[in-house]
């Protein structure tokens, strides 16, 4: 078979080329056209977790030989910005993009657009709506995540009657509806229930945390269990609570792992917190976009990037991990 044949049009340029220049540059021009191009795309690139994540694409791009291209919206919830991201970097040659989707519902059509295309998408984090509307999703199994504070959560209650406060996300966002719904199935309490007393929503900021607690106290002051979307989030409930004078009678748990949300579980601000694994997610993301490159193989269905329960005051039948192990294992500045 003619060698030239099996190559894309900018390498077989590059060729041609090499007849009137050194071996040198034709060696590294032609290493620049063949490099696989994988594209990351997260909601904002400020908060830690995503900043974690860019880490780890970086250092597996780095190790695998892989151009990276990356942006960002800017604002968790930033479509737009995600929706021209795509379509830069489907003109950039990308040959995979990995997304932590901001709206899990509007982003499906570009995402099928750049599929159509031959593009690999795999979702980091958060899944689309349809979750199938991407190749794959490599993420903390926020179900699980949210069980496992709802577990920690009734047993440290210890028999006590409950009044929940939920601080969640926004409506319809699928990261946060599972971890609200593992966080109530962990507790053993229906959507509905009595003992949930207030729910608001954070969009996982810690001003609007702030607000949402200082909503619920008033709607609700005798509120002795907080599940927070996250870590930020919960941040904002503790000045709520500490300001009302309630820090003392009042528990939250929350999921994330970053390194702040960790120092808060030693602090004593957060009981517990289920920790997650950004890094990991990007790094395999990364991994598989460049065998997709180069093999055409693509990967499929879902993998589950690991999460445990971080606390230093553990409850029987509950696994956890103290805040050494989850200080160790953090992202975010230690």
């Amino acid at each position: 078979m003619n060698l030239n044949s099996r190559r894309g049009p900018a390498s077989r340029r590059i060729i041609s080329m090499c007849v009137a220049a050194s071996a040198v540059w034709c060696a590294s021009a032609s290493q620049a056209a063949d490099q696989p191009v994988v594209g990351l795309i997260t909601k904002t690139d400020t908060n830690p977790f995503f900043v974690k994540m860019k880490q780890g694409a970086d250092a597996a791009a780095s190790k695998d030989g892989a151009k990276l291209l990356t942006a960002a919206g800017k604002f968790d919830g930033d479509n737009a910005s995600q929706v021209t991201a795509i379509e830069n970097m489907m003109t950039a040659g990308a040959k995979a993009i990995l997304i932590t989707p901001s709206d899990t519902k509007a982003i499906v059509p570009s995402i099928r657009k750049a599929r159509a295309a031959g593009v690999m998408v795999v979702a980091l984090d958060t899944p689309t709506d349809p979750q199938d509307a991407t190749d794959a999703l490599f993420a903390t199994d926020n179900f699980k995540a949210g069980v496992l504070i709802g577990k920690y959560a009734k047993a440290a209650l210890n028999g006590k009657p409950a009044k929940i406060a939920t601080l969640d996300l926004a409506p319809g966002v699928s990261v946060g509806v599972l971890r609200h719904n593992g966080f109530l199935e962990g507790f053993g309490v229906k959507e509905g229930d009595p003992s949930v007393v207030c729910s608001q929503d954070t969009r996982g900021d810690q001003a609007k945390g702030q607000t949402a607690m200082e909503n619920c106290l008033q709607k609700a002051p005798d509120i002795n269990v907080v599940y927070t979307i996250n870590e930020p989030a919960a941040a904002g409930a503790y000045r709520a609570l500490k300001a009302a004078g309630k820090d003392k009678n009042v528990m939250i748990v929350s999921i994330d792992g970053g390194c702040e949300g960790v120092r808060n579980v030693k602090a004593g601000a957060i009981a517990a917190t289920s920790q997650q694994y950004p890094l990991k997610m990007a790094a395999l993301g990364v991994t598989a976009g460049v065998d997709y490159a180069k093999t055409g193989k693509k990967v499929s269905g879902y993998q589950d990037t690991g999460v445990t329960l971080i606390t230093d005051k553990p409850m029987a039948g509950v696994d956890s991990k103290d805040t050494k192990f989850g200080i160790d294992n953090c992202w975010g500045n230690k």
